[in-house]
């Protein structure tokens, strides 16, 4: 159970921009802990947290960690996902003034947007091809650790700190050209 509550913490942690943006993580936690059998497991438990009513990062820890260790996995799960929000809003809440001017947190904030919508459009594509064609050739995973993809997102940094108040639809048109560029082109 103590695993079950570190690894969602982890999740509810290093994650931004909601459920299913946490998808690509709990999928790699899941399978590495071997707590589902299968990615097809993985999809019907995201199929069943979507139609739960509820907030979806809830549902899905509520559910593997049922699924996993009973009544107590299922509320160390819960709670893992939901204190670092949790904590993260009380520590906000504190200092909210501060943070509400201050142009980093801004200037953060703004750049993480469009890296959400991308991660969504991912693990939206990832569950078509998994549920569609039943393939597992696409795994975020393999291109969040490649250095090609550090160096597209210090470009892009770059040109948001250069120029804040630019369109994040031409960002993430330049993500997408650079991105073709490096994966296609450039091979390490």
């Amino acid at each position: 159970m103590w695993l079950l509550f570190i690894t969602f913490f982890k999740v509810g942690l290093f994650t931004f921009g909601g459920g299913y943006a946490m998808i690509p993580m709990i999928e790699e936690e899941v399978l590495k802990h071997g707590w589902l059998n299968s990615v097809d497991l993985l999809v019907d438990f995201i199929a069943i947290s979507e139609s739960t009513p509820g907030p979806f990062a809830i549902n899905i820890a509520t559910f593997i960690g049922f699924d996993e260790a009973g009544l107590w996995g299922a509320i160390a799960a819960t709670l893992g996902v939901v204190l670092p929000s949790f904590i993260i809003i009380l520590f906000i809440a504190r200092f909210f003034t501060r943070f509400a001017k201050n142009p980093t947190v801004n200037g953060f904030l703004s750049g993480v947007k469009p890296m959400v919508v991308g991660i969504l459009v991912a693990v939206g594509v990832g569950l078509l091809c998994r549920s569609t064609i039943h393939t597992d050739l696409f795994h975020l995973s393999d291109w969040v650790f490649d250095p090609r993809t550090w160096v597209i997102a210090a470009v892009l940094l770059g040109i948001r700190l250069i120029r804040p108040k630019m369109n994040p639809i031409y960002l993430i048109l330049f993500a997408a050209i650079l991105g073709i560029v490096a994966y296609s082109l450039i091979s390490i």
